[in-house]
Order: structure tokens, then C-alpha cells, then sequence
């Protein structure tokens, strides 16, 4: 089955010029089919367009970067041959996937083969494995709930929430990680709702938790079936404040969600309308490029390829022991890279932390209500 999927499905393109010898070789791994494609596309898009302006820029130690694009079909095991693939090709290092549940599969052959891989999976569990060579392009779940639940306490006033979240890898995590803050900050959970992946019918989930006696939803979806949910919640007029952790309120949600989006809020990582100068002139640029709004999978993505340029600089060589040594309790700051858009850390575990949002969908796009502290 495997040997079918590698012959007839995967997809394997080389996007720059033809290779030389001294060319960077760049592993592409994401969701660009299947039930992640929104995610995995805006990912790859700001990979590609990173790199881009890092060969217009000159190359990473006056190489070329050539990106080798794979396709994981948001299945763990396909994702797994692909990262295999990309090793057998002479990859650097690995940018992807994004879907939790595949990451914490791949990033083991990754592991086995020291290779570097820059994850924008959420999962707390994907770093807190000792896998040396695994960094996360946003935060941990784990470090995004201390920040929701807080505003969600003191600057709104919650006290019943009901949850609901998908049963995945992903939203196993992020929904451990909310329970812990519920009890920090003393929520009563009114409804607590599991979901499927690629689930399509919300109108039984919306229904309980609209009956539940709660004062807001925490909703944590991945982006389409967070989509759906808007739109259910809107048809039976849910009548609560509906909060998420980045993916409820993503540009992707957004454009499928329609005005049914308007009104949900959450804590964001990235977002393209943070107000900040170096974030504005990239959303321009990839507006430009690929004409339309990316979301915080693309500027993860982005920000994965001029980190792997400025921290390989660092370094002075493509030694991919040396690259991972590096990483870890590494600041970069926007000033020495300004690719990364904002100053950014990486503690011991691949973690990383930075400057975040709470934000509110008004009109069809996201408001800044809060500029929140790293943590």
C-alpha cells in the first residue's frame, strides 16, 4: 500500500532552477491534500515565498536554497515515507507538517537521521518527547491556554464554559492543556463536546452546548470544521461568545466561515493584522504573490525559512548537528533577522516563545484587542 501511495500520489517537485552541487537542499513536508490542505497550503506558500526572497537575497551562505516539495495527504504514515523521501534526497533540513497527529509520527525518522525539522503543529506532546532536532514555528498549546484563559477570567468575566474540541492528536492536546487552566482559574465545564476529524453535521454539538447553561464556547477545531461550526452556531442563533485558540480565528476560517466568523475571538500566535510594520509588508508581499490573505500557517511557514538562513549563517556551515546545537536557547530578534518578523525564543525543547494576540473577527478580519507578554 505504501509502495502505491509512493508511486502514484506523492508529489515530489523541485521549485527553483536546476540543482548544482553546492545548492541547499530544503525538505517541504505538508497537508496538500486531504482534510489539512487549507492548513498545509498557506503553510507551504510561506515557505516558498520565504525562500524566494532568501535566493533574491543571495542564498544562505551564497548557496541557492532548492525546495523539494512533498506531499503528506494528512496521513501520518504517507507523511512518514515523505520525510524518509526527503532524508534519501540530501535534505538540510525540514520545514512541516502542521497536523499534530502526523508530526508526532515523522518527526521520529527526522530524529533517527538528525535532521532538523521545523514543526507548525501545536500538540504539547511534540516537545515534550527530548527530540533534539524538532522546533515549533508557533506555540505549543500549552503555552497559547495560559494566555486565553487569563483574558478569558479577568478581562471577561467567564465563569461556564462549554468545550468543544476535536478528538485528535491536536485537539487532545490543546483541549489537556485548557482543562488544566480551568482549573487554575476555576471554570465549571458545562459541556465538554468531542469531534471528529473532517466531521461535516455540528447541529447536534452547537445544540448542547447552546442548552448548556454556559457564559462562552471554547471551540478548538481544526480550520474547516471550525468553519462548519460557525456556520451551525449562526443558522441556530448560539447566542454566546465563541473563543478559540488561534485555528477559530484564522484568515482560512474566516473566508470560509463568511460573516458567520464575525464575533468570534481568541488568542492568536501570528496574525496578518498585528499592526506591525515588518508583518504588514510580508502579508503585502504574499497578498501579491499569491493573491490571497494568508493566515498564521503562512507566516509560520515564512518565518521557518529565514530562520533556518540567519541561524545557518550563525553557524557558518550546513552541519546539521551544529544547526540543532544552536537552536536551543536561542533569541532571534527581528533586528539581526528581520525575516522573523518579530523577536522570537527556543527554550531546551524546541519550544518557543514571543509576543502574542487576543483577537476579535469584526467586519471579516481580526481586531487586536490585546498585545499579551511572552511566557
Amino acid at each position: 500500500m505504501l509502495r502505491k501511495l509512493l508511486g502514484t500520489s506523492a508529489v515530489v517537485l523541485a521549485l527553483s532552477a536546476p540543482p548544482t552541487m553546492a545548492d541547499v537542499k530544503i525538505g517541504s513536508i505538508v497537508e496538500l491534500s486531504g482534510p489539512g490542505a487549507a492548513a498545509g497550503t498557506n503553510f507551504r506558500d510561506g515557505v516558498k515565498l520565504g525562500f524566494e526572497e532568501v535566493n533574491a537575497a543571495g542564498g544562505i551562505l551564497g548557496e541557492k536554497v532548492q525546495l523539494l516539495e512533498y506531499d503528506s495527504q494528512t496521513d501520518p504514515q504517507v507523511s512518514r515515507a515523505m520525510v524518509q523521501k526527503a532524508i534519501d534526497e540530501g535534505v538540510y533540513v525540514i520545514t512541516g507538517t502542521v497536523y499534530s497527529s502526523s508530526t508526532v509520527v515523522n518527526m521520529l525518522v527526522a530524529q533517527q537521521a538528525g535532521i532538523p525539522q521545523f514543526t507548525g503543529s501545536e500538540a504539547p506532546s511534540i516537545t515534550q518527547k527530548g527530540n533534539p532536532y524538532i522546533f515549533r514555528t508557533a506555540f505549543g498549546s500549552q503555552k497559547g491556554m495560559p494566555k486565553v484563559a487569563k483574558y478569558m477570567a479577568e478581562e471577561m468575566g467567564i465563569k461556564k464554559v462549554a468545550i468543544v474540541w476535536a478528538n485528535t492528536e491536536f485537539g487532545k492536546g490543546g483541549y489537556g492543556a485548557f482543562m488544566e487552566q480551568a482549573k487554575i482559574y476555576g471554570f465549571e465545564i458545562v459541556a465538554d463536546v468531542p469531534t471528529e476529524q473532517a466531521q461535516t453535521d455540528f447541529s447536534a454539538d452547537v445544540l448542547k452546548a447552546k442548552n448548556s447553561g454556559a457564559d462562552a464556547v471554547f471551540v478548538y477545531l481544526t480550520e474547516e470544521e471550525s468553519a462548519r461550526f460557525l456556520r451551525e452556531a449562526q443558522k441556530q442563533s448560539i447566542g454566546l461568545p465563541m473563543i478559540g485558540e488561534t485555528t477559530l480565528i484564522g484568515a482560512k476560517v474566516i473566508e470560509l466561515a463568511g460573516d458567520a466568523a464575525n464575533g468570534a475571538m481568541g488568542h492568536v500566535g501570528l496574525t496578518a493584522d498585528a499592526g506591525i510594520p515588518a508583518v504588514s509588508e510580508m502579508v503585502a508581499r504574499f497578498k501579491a504573490k499569491y493573491n490571497y490573505t494568508p493566515d498564521h500557517n503562512a507566516i509560520k511557514g515564512y518565518t521557518s525559512a529565514w530562520t533556518i538562513k540567519c541561524v545557518t549563517e550563525m553557524i557558518g556551515s550546513t552541519d546539521r548537528q551544529a544547526f540543532a546545537d544552536k537552536m536551543h536557547g536561542l533569541t532571534l530578534t527581528a533586528a539581526e533577522c528581520p525575516g522573523v518578523l518579530m523577536d522570537t525564543s527556543w527554550d531546551d525543547t524546541g519550544e518557543m516563545s514571543r509576543e502574542s494576540f487576543f483577537v476579535v473577527v469584526e467586519g471579516g478580519k481580526q481586531t487586536v484587542k490585546a498585545v499579551l507578554p511572552p511566557n
